[in-house]
Formats: C-alpha cells, sequence, structure tokens
C-alpha cells in the first residue's frame, strides 16, 4: 500500500508538471495563433505615443488590441489595410454636439471619443445615464460651473445646456434675458453652495470642472479662484473659456490668460485653455508664450485649438452684450446658421431675443496656421450640436482638415505631429483623473480598440459654411471597442458601443 500511495503521489506529481507545462507552453503561444476577431492587415500603424510608424499586422479580441505583429495573423476576420494608416482613434476633448447625429459625423471625420469638457454639464450622473446604451462613440463631461449656477440660482437641471431636455428649455424661456446665472454676481455663501454643487458632480463622474467664463461675466475673480480651489482639492483639471477681453482695461486677450494662469498658480490647480485660436486671436503667440512659461515653471497648463478662421456660439448669450458699442458695426461677420444670411444691425436685434446659433467670421488665416503648427497645442473641434442639419462645420470636419489641409497640403506640421495632437496628448491630459483614458490614444497590446484607419492621399474635410452636415473623406474604417462605426468609408448603422468615460471619484474611473 505504501508504495502504491507513492506510486500515485509520484503519478499526481508528474501530471500537475505536465499540466503546467502545457499551461505555460499556451500562454506563451502568440496572440497570431489564438483566435483573433479581428485583423487588421498590412497597414501603415503610426502610434505616436510610441513613435512607430511602421508595417504592421493589429489583432483585436474582445474590444481590445491584443497583437501587433510584423507577421501575418489569423482571424476570424481579416480586414486589408494595405495603404492605408492606421492610428488611435481620435480624441476630442472639446465637442458640445453631444447627439447621435453629430457623433455620426463625428465618427465620420476619425473620431472615437468625444467630450464635453468647456462648458460640461450638471447634473452629471443623470446626462451620462441619459447616454448609456445609444452612443456610437465614448463620451464624458466635466461637471459644469455655468448649469451649476444655472441650479443655485434658478433651481432648474439644465443638464447639457447645448442640447438641454426640453423640460430645461422651457425652463430657461421662462427666466428670460439677462438671467441671474449670467448677470447676478454669487454672494459668499451661494459661492460654497456653488462648490458644493461642483464636488458633487465630481462625484457622479465629472472629468474635472468647466468654465465658460465669458457666459457668466457676473462671477467675480474671487468666486472664479474658488473653482480652482475646488479643483486643486480634489486634483483634477479646469477646462476654461476666458473671460471676455472687454472685461478689462486694455480690452487685450493678455487679461483673460493671466486671471486664470495666476489662479492656477495660486491653487495648484492643472488648466487647459480652451480654443487659443478664437480666445487669442491676434495675440496668440504670446499667451502661448504664457502658457509655456508656466509650464517651464511648473504649473499644469495645456491649451486646444479648432482649424477654423470663424467661432460659433449662441446670438442670445452674455458673449454678445454691448456688441453695440465695440463691433464696429461689423455685423456681417455674423452668419445666422439657420438661414445662412449675414447679419445686419436689425436682424442682430431681432435674432438676438429670438435665440440661436451663429458663427463669427472675421480671423485671419495665416494666425490660424501657425497656430496649428505648434505642437503642444491640442487638436479639440469645439463642434455645436448639428440641428436639421445644421451647424459648424468644425464639428464635422476638424480632424481630417488637419490631417488633409494643414498636414498634408500645406505641409506645415508633420503626419506624427499632428496625429499626436489629436490623440495621445489628450488622452494624457486626462489620464490622471480618469484611467480608462490609459488605455486610449495609443496602439499598444493591452490597449483599446479605438483605431481610425484613413487614407493619407485622400483624408481631407468637406463640410463648408453652407454645407455643414458632409461627412469627411478618406476615413475608411473606425472602430470603437473593436466594433466598426465606419466601416469603408459609410457610417454603420444599429451600432452603439460608445462607452462613458467617467472620472475616477465614481469609482474605477473605467468606461464601462
Amino acid at each position: 500500500m505504501p508504495h502504491r500511495r507513492r506510486a500515485l503521489t509520484l503519478a499526481r506529481l508528474l501530471i500537475a508538471v505536465l499540466c503546467a507545462a502545457l499551461w505555460a507552453v499556451l500562454l506563451s503561444v502568440p496572440a497570431a495563433a489564438q483566435e483573433l476577431d479581428l485583423v487588421l492587415a498590412g497597414g501603415r500603424v503610426i502610434d505616436p505615443a510610441s513613435g512607430l510608424d511602421a508595417v504592421r499586422h493589429v489583432g483585436i479580441r474582445d474590444g481590445r488590441v491584443v497583437a501587433l505583429s510584423e507577421a501575418p495573423l489569423g482571424g476570424r476576420e481579416v480586414v486589408d489595410a494595405g495603404g492605408l494608416v492606421v492610428a488611435p482613434g481620435f480624441i476630442d476633448l472639446h465637442a458640445h454636439g453631444q447627439d447621435a447625429g453629430s457623433n455620426r459625423l463625428q465618427a465620420a471625420d476619425g473620431v472615437t471619443t468625444a467630450l464635453e469638457l468647456e462648458i460640461g454639464v450638471w447634473p452629471v450622473g443623470a446626462w451620462l445615464e441619459s447616454r448609456r446604451g445609444n452612443a456610437v462613440i465614448h463620451y464624458g463631461a466635466t461637471a459644469g460651473h455655468l448649469p451649476a449656477r444655472v441650479k443655485l440660482m434658478h433651481g432648474v437641471d439644465a443638464g447639457h445646456t447645448s442640447l438641454p431636455t426640453e423640460a430645461a428649455r422651457a425652463a430657461m424661456r421662462e427666466i428670460g434675458p439677462s438671467p441671474d446665472y449670467s448677470h447676478r454676481a454669487a454672494g459668499e455663501e451661494e459661492i460654497e453652495s456653488l462648490a458644493g454643487l461642483l464636488e458633487r458632480g465630481l462625484d457622479e463622474g465629472g472629468l474635472g470642472l468647466g468654465l465658460g467664463i465669458t457666459y457668466t461675466p457676473a462671477a467675480t475673480h474671487a468666486e472664479i479662484l474658488r473653482v480652482f480651489e475646488v479643483a486643486a482639492a480634489r486634483g483634477v483639471p479646469v477646462f476654461v473659456h476666458l473671460r471676455a477681453n472687454q472685461s478689462f482695461a486694455d480690452r487685450s486677450a493678455v487679461g483673460p490668460f493671466q486671471e486664470v494662469i495666476a489662479d492656477a498658480a495660486a491653487t495648484g490647480a492643472s488648466l487647459h485653455v480652451v480654443h487659443l485660436n478664437s480666445t487669442a486671436d491676434e495675440e496668440a503667440r504670446i499667451c502661448l508664450e504664457m502658457i509655456r512659461g508656466a509650464r517651464e515653471r511648473g504649473l499644469d497648463v495645456t491649451t486646444e485649438s479648432y482649424p477654423y478662421t470663424a467661432g460659433s456660439t449662441r446670438l442670445e448669450s452674455a458673449l454678445f452684450d454691448g456688441w453695440h458699442e465695440t463691433s464696429g458695426g461689423r455685423y456681417d461677420q455674423l452668419q445666422w446658421i439657420a438661414t445662412g444670411e449675414r447679419l445686419t444691425r436689425e436682424t442682430f436685434d431681432r435674432y438676438r431675443a429670438q435665440g440661436g446659433w451663429v458663427i463669427i467670421h472675421g480671423r485671419s488665416e495665416e494666425t490660424m496656421e501657425w497656430i496649428v503648427a505648434q505642437p503642444d497645442v491640442m487638436v479639440a473641434s469645439d463642434g455645436i450640436p448639428f440641428v436639421d442639419g445644421l451647424s459648424h462645420p468644425r464639428g464635422a470636419g476638424t480632424f481630417s482638415r488637419i490631417l488633409g489641409h494643414y498636414a498634408r497640403e500645406r505641409g506645415v506640421l508633420t503626419l506624427m505631429d499632428a496625429l499626436a495632437k489629436m490623440t495621445i496628448h489628450p488622452a494624457r491630459r486626462l489620464e490622471a483623473v480618469a484611467p480608462a483614458m490609459a488605455r486610449k490614444g495609443r496602439i499598444e497590446v493591452g490597449g483599446d480598440a479605438d483605431l481610425t484607419v484613413f487614407d493619407p492621399e485622400t483624408v481631407l474635410d468637406r463640410a463648408t459654411y453652407e454645407a455643414p452636415a458632409q461627412p469627411s473623406t478618406g476615413i475608411v474604417h473606425v472602430l470603437v471597442a473593436g466594433t466598426f462605426v465606419v466601416r469603408d468609408g459609410a457610417v454603420v448603422e444599429g451600432v452603439h458601443p460608445g462607452q462613458p468615460v467617467v472620472g475616477r471619484s465614481a469609482g474605477s474611473g473605467d468606461a464601462e
């Protein structure tokens, strides 16, 4: 019996060793030999995060990249990417078009993640839940100072102010012109209550704090500083549309930059200044110098731009307060989106009372090109929602315009630098607050299969001011979490792989 037991023990040990060896062999089998859901075969993989620019075969399984191989791979489906660039999916930090129609055009422009970080939303949790299960691309938002002010001063849950619910729209119509949220200074107790609302937004998944100071001109310097204090205490960035130039004595763009850089220095908060082009205009060089100087001295300050010489916002907003006195009579710089007409003093007053979106022309293409060429200025669209096919073309063409017009045709930046500004740089801006972003903006084994495949010879925007809802050309395939949302140049119908990207305060910080 003892011999039998020893023999049995030895046999069991041998089986265990063999099983362990077999398991080790299985684990060592490259992904090329495992079953893959999809292979993008033979494309030119450009990954700014690693510097890779070479022909590779990309293997995808369960929404992740699991192989990046020089040798061909087999899978359930193999898509020939020969002659095409395979890049990380584009990340838009500044997208107001948070609806299905706008998302389809964003996807056709190569965008896989579109975030509402400038104005933000409030309440955050309800807005995130409203998008769950019906998003073509990934989504997320900051806790917004402006909608939190609406809640504080009017008791209205505005949600996403660019696309409010019908109930919120009705409530805002009742408030009328010059509402408290934009035109009344908050008292000390109100500022503390506002800080509490913003904290709640972070707890519900906000990706930082969003500030549209030009739209809340009554917010005092002390109030804005308090917002930065909240951000610093919670370790999240502040995304800021600066105070209007007219608020400062010399009406220069420098003053608004100095306000927020000083607040970042005083509190230690991370700062991201939105749309350098429209905020700084011809003073972009000195304003970017200030941002770079702040970074060199240890501050976490970044910025972005969209590649168009015209901006857009709502005509009834506080940005147009005093326009009659400050515009020099240039009403023709304004284009009413609903009709395409240029405004006069009469139509300015009529449409301002009505409310709606307007395009603001008049900036310099020379300055725009200089901004685009700067390697530390990220690409972000500031795209506004498409309503009946009407909007600003930046919501449909920003990323292809950078790749096609500025990189290929004008040659003001390399393809690698262009892609870095729309992939790894925005991903890194958010990694500390949203750990899911550490899997986006790069092509690596274990990373999310959010990928954009495009033809570098033909990629170009087609959206215009007259016909903005035209999808870009040359964007061949777009995958979100391994699912095609654009295939062979056409948006795929009936797929909704987009997931929420949430801040770490809401849990793991992963998109789920």
